[in-house]
């Protein structure tokens, strides 16, 4: 009896004879054709760039937070150096005001998450399993089989690759 994990250990061992070539997690199943490669990796380039927006997302509220502590710190000192008409004034209409209203940047961060982002990584990956068999990157995997120099040995397929002739990792060379 194996576990689901084997399946996935498996994927990423170099086949028998497969030589330099990318490993089966990166290889096009049969009969996905070009445009469909290109389609589902632009919907998975979109949502990469979700990635990138969440986590300026997440730096906007992270800063936001730390500029109310900062303010809050600020008005203590205003305070204690006798101007208290100053402090009151910020504390009363900035200190913990609502960034938008009715929220907090946490707000804004769980409503993003549960009404954009995660509905859009779910439909990503359902789009990549029922047309590419849920392969991740495989446009990218096959832009890099074109573009490298088979041979060389900065262009391997795998990390787990050699080019022909070279010494195994941890190996003296030929001679030495």
């Amino acid at each position: 009896m194996t576990d689901g994990r084997a399946g996935d250990r498996a994927a990423d061992r170099p086949e028998e004879g497969a030589g330099d070539r990318p490993d089966r997690a990166h290889r096009r199943p049969p009969g996905v054709d070009d445009a469909t490669v290109e389609a589902v990796g632009k919907v998975t380039e979109a949502l990469e760039a979700t990635e990138r927006a969440r986590g300026h997302l997440y730096s906007f509220h992270q800063m936001t937070g730390r500029s109310d502590l900062l303010l809050g710190e600020a008005v203590e000192l205003l305070r204690e150096a006798g101007h208290t008409g100053e402090a009151e004034l910020l504390e009363t209409e900035v200190l913990g005001r609502n960034v938008i209203p009715g929220h907090w940047t946490f707000q804004i961060v769980e409503g993003y998450d549960s009404h954009y982002y995660k509905p859009f990584a779910r439909l990503e990956e359902l789009v990549r399993d029922r047309l590419t068999g849920g392969l991740k990157h495989l446009y990218e995997a096959e832009m890099k089989e074109a573009r490298r120099t088979h041979g060389h040995p900065a262009h391997t397929a795998r990390p787990d690759t050699r080019p022909p002739g070279a010494a195994r990792p941890g190996t003296a060379p030929p001679g030495g």
